[in-house]
């Protein structure tokens, strides 16, 4: 786990670091190490609060689709991928993300996977499975709408709108907004505030405020993943996903 994922202490916060600089795409075996740590913490006591967050220009660029493992069996794998993902929407202890850079795709799901997200200026946030061709994931058909709210939501998704880190906050996407290469900091002073709270309280806060949301996003993976698999197989995901990786604009035929 050391290579891709660390794990370290700061009093009562604890610090869940991604290293796959510099575009941190995640996979299966990545998303797995972030659910057992988080799990792990979460059943410390002496952890109160998660900063999450990853080195490099990048908070995370989503699934590597130019990887081997998204080459294969794509659903089966995703399918995985997932069962992992929604335990992260199960931890009790409030998490905080650093958000550098850009969060794509999946990394966006990541993101809003977290309780509050801290971002700076150059900080961009960006739905962008219209442009590949294929339905959201991560969970992001229950995270996004009711953090932004479903006008905004559907913007960020039907046009694969990217968002800047002003725009992000002005709409919920952002919980706070400072200098460039300050976000960690922040993450990690705002951490510490919570942990000071008392932690059985928060705790039982979060889980009342969040309720069956960990439920609603497991049922709206299976969704996400259903939709997923049949757009995989169609010419416009097939471009898209092409396009992408050439950094060209894709065509779309609705084939």
């Amino acid at each position: 786990m050391a290579d891709d994922l660390t794990v370290t202490r700061d009093g009562h916060v604890a610090v869940l670091e991604i290293h796959r600089a510099p575009a941190n795409y995640f996979d299966r075996a990545l998303i797995g190490m972030l659910a057992e740590a988080a799990d792990e913490l979460d059943a410390d006591k002496d952890c109160r609060a998660i900063v999450l967050c990853s080195e490099g220009k990048h908070f995370c660029a989503g699934a590597n689709f130019g990887g081997d493992e998204m080459g294969g069996d794509r659903a089966a794998t995703s399918a995985a991928l997932y069962r992992h993902a929604v335990r992260l929407f199960r931890i009790e202890v409030p998490v905080v993300a650093a958000v550098q850079g850009s969060a794509v795709g999946g990394g966006l799901g990541l993101a809003c996977a977290a309780d509050f997200r801290v971002a700076s200026p150059s900080t961009r946030f960006h739905a962008n499975f219209s442009l590949l061709g294929f339905h959201q994931g991560f969970g992001l058909s229950v995270t996004l709408p009711e953090i932004v709210g479903m006008q905004q939501a559907m913007d960020m998704l039907f046009a694969s709108r990217r968002v800047s880190g002003e725009r992000a906050l002005e709409i919920g996407l952002a919980d706070r907004l400072v200098p460039d290469g300050e976000q960690r900091a922040e993450a990690l002073r705002w951490a510490h505030e919570i942990a000071d709270a008392a932690p059985l309280a928060v705790r039982s806060m979060k889980e009342t405020l969040r309720g069956d949301r960990a439920d609603r996003v497991s049922a709206a993976l299976d969704r996400e993943l259903s939709e997923q698999s049949w757009l995989w197989a169609t010419k416009d995901s097939a471009a898209g996903i092409d396009a992408n990786l050439r950094r060209e604009k894709a065509v779309f035929t609705a084939e």
